[in-house]
């Protein structure tokens, strides 16, 4: 019998039980890959990591990332997460108030830097991949159905787009708040869209927030990762961040929040930076802060 110990934090908040969930196991050395998984599916989070020793000695850690139906390469929440974990257990010095990982994920080597208050991790900063954009979806009518709105529920003045920053999410504006209250993934029509136009992962935003201080408030549904709505998705705030500089909604360096997770009675504020050289994405930054919830183990039959 193993004994592996993990740890549950919610990230993209600073109140116990909003933000997304995350479970850490900050010692994954020896766990087979169909063990990872089958954790992640048992557990049933939207993301679950394993620490593993880097195959760099550049960098500090290795970060595998499950969701119940798959590994991702790279993911937003289990990269805060675990980095406040590991900083919280004093696995990295402090430097002028701040501690630095960087760890490797699928994408390649991801930094991390944490501002750290009164010996805790505060404030966390994942730097991602520069974005890439395309195709544009044309057919809005069927996209809106799907997502049992109207044509009219979308906001015209933006393309429906994919954009990446290391793993694709197709972007959907919306035209109000009330409009981003109202959808409902249908997933007969996510299936049959899915096959011929690859949707994916789907994520809606609207000008329109609910708190102040917010600039967009958004949700995103993945049926293709087992996560049927994600409560803080800092893996596609970045490419979110690009959008709204691409298309002019917001100015690059200025100061982003997108609220999340609102209708899941789980409020998460991601904090984005994007800065842009011309055409050119110079730097793609999403942070946001964690919450402790506890600690556990599970009892592993070997």
């Amino acid at each position: 019998m193993r004994e592996l110990q993990y740890h549950l934090v919610d990230v993209f908040t600073d109140q116990q039980f909003g933000g997304n969930p995350l479970a850490v196991f900050t010692d994954g050395q020896g766990v087979a890959d169909g063990l990872m998984q089958a954790i992640a599916k048992e557990l049933n989070l939207s993301e679950t990591t394993f620490v593993l020793p880097p195959t760099d000695p550049a960098n500090d850690c290795r970060v595998r990332i499950f969701t119940p139906g798959g590994e991702l390469p790279m993911a937003g929440h289990p990269t805060v997460g675990t980095a406040f974990v590991l900083a919280r257990d004093g696995r990295t010095p402090v430097r002028d108030g701040e501690a630095r990982f960087i760890f490797e994920e699928g994408v390649g080597p991801i930094p991390v830097t944490l501002a750290m208050r009164d010996g805790a991790p505060d404030m966390i900063w994942m730097k991602q991949p520069a974005p890439t954009f395309g195709p544009i979806f044309e057919n809005r009518a069927e996209i809106a159905e799907m997502l049992s709105l109207t044509p009219d529920d979308l906001d015209d003045r933006y393309p429906i787009e994919r954009v990446s920053s290391g793993v694709p999410f197709v972007y959907v504006p919306l035209a109000s708040l009330a409009a981003a209250r109202r959808a409902r993934l249908r997933l007969d029509l996510w299936e049959r869209l899915n096959g011929p136009k690859q949707l994916g992962k789907v994520f809606l935003f609207t000008r329109e927030t609910q708190y102040p201080g917010s600039t967009v408030h958004s949700r995103m549904f993945a049926p293709v990762i087992g996560i049927a709505e994600d409560a803080a998705t800092g893996g596609a705030s970045g490419p979110l961040g690009c959008y709204l500089v691409q298309y002019g909604i917001a100015a690059a360096g200025q100061a982003l929040v997108s609220e999340q997770g609102i209708e899941m009675g789980r409020p998460s504020f991601l904090h984005i930076r994007i800065e842009r050289d011309g055409e050119v994405f110079t730097h793609v930054g999403v942070g946001g802060q964690c919450v402790y919830v506890g600690h556990g183990a599970l009892q592993i039959s070997e």
